[in-house]
C-alpha cells in the first residue's frame, strides 16, 4: 500500500515517491528497491489481456541489457500477486520469455493513484467497480530516486522497449560526458556538446567536435564510452 499522498503532480526531476507493496518476489519498499540502481516502472491495466501480455514478455526478453546498464525492472499491473503469478505462465508460454523481474500487485489502485497512472479519456476503461483501470505509464528513475521520464501510453497502443532502453542510454551518456543527444540517436552517433560547455572547454572535453551553429555543437564520444546498440 502506498504510503504517501502525492501533494503536487509528478513532472520530470520530482523525487519518485516511495511506497510498500507486494509483489511476484515479496514485499518491496520502492526506494530501498531502487538503491544505487537506475529503475524502468511501467504499468498496465489489467493481467491476461492481449497487448499486455506482448508487452512483458517484451521487457523481459531484453532485461539483461536493461541489467548491463545498472538498470532494475519493475511492473505493476491492477491485479493481484496470486493472479500476476498465473499470468507469468502464460506471458512466458506465449512470448518465450523467461519472466523474473517483480510486478507490483495493485489491485485498489494505490500505487496508481499515487503515480497518477490513470486514464481520463476513456470512461469505459473501470473493473466491474467502477474504479478505473491504470494506462501504459513509463517512469524511468535514476540513483538518487529522480524522475527523468514519463511516458503514459493509451490502453490500446503497445510500448516499444527499445525506445526506453534508448532513451536509458542517452540519459545515462549526458550524465557522464555533459552532453544532450539529437533526434533519433542511438549509442554510436554524434552527441550534441551542452550549451553550458563553453568552445573553450569543449576544445579539451571533445577534440573532434565540430561547431555547426554557434547554438549546435556535435561531437562523436570515444567508441568505448558507448554502449552498443540494440
Amino acid at each position: 500500500m502506498a504510503t504517501e499522498e502525492r501533494a503536487v503532480p509528478l513532472r520530470l526531476g520530482s523525487i519518485a515517491p516511495n511506497f510498500q507493496a507486494d509483489t511476484t518476489n515479496g514485499p518491496i519498499d520502492f526506494h530501498e528497491f531502487i538503491g544505487d540502481n537506475w529503475v524502468v516502472l511501467f504499468s498496465h491495466p489489467e493481467d491476461y489481456t492481449p497487448v499486455c501480455t506482448t508487452e512483458l514478455g517484451a521487457f523481459a526478453k531484453l532485461e539483461p541489457e536493461f541489467t548491463k546498464r545498472g538498470v532494475k525492472l519493475i511492473g505493476l499491473s491492477a491485479n493481484t500477486v496470486e493472479s500476476h503469478g498465473g499470468w507469468i505462465k502464460d506471458i512466458d508460454d506465449i512470448t518465450g520469455s523467461k519472466l523474473t523481474f517483480p510486478i507490483i500487485g495493485d489491485k485498489n489502485r494505490h500505487v496508481a493513484y499515487l503515480y497518477d497512472m490513470l486514464d481520463h479519456q476513456d470512461t469505459t476503461n473501470v473493473d466491474s467497480k467502477g474504479i478505473a483501470f491504470t494506462i501504459r505509464s513509463v517512469f524511468i528513475i535514476d540513483p538518487k530516486k529522480t524522475i527523468r521520464l514519463i511516458l503514459s501510453y493509451p490502453a490500446s497502443t503497445g510500448r516499444n522497449t527499445a525506445e526506453v532502453l534508448r532513451v536509458v542510454d542517452s540519459l545515462q551518456t549526458g550524465d557522464k560526458h555533459r552532453v544532450t543527444t539529437p533526434i533519433n540517436w542511438v549509442p554510436g552517433d554524434d552527441v550534441i556538446v551542452h550549451p553550458s560547455v563553453k568552445n573553450e572547454e569543449a576544445k579539451t572535453l571533445f577534440p573532434n567536435f565540430r561547431i555547426v551553429r554557434p547554438y549546435l555543437r556535435f561531437t562523436p564520444l570515444p567508441k568505448e564510452e558507448t554502449s552498443a546498440a540494440v
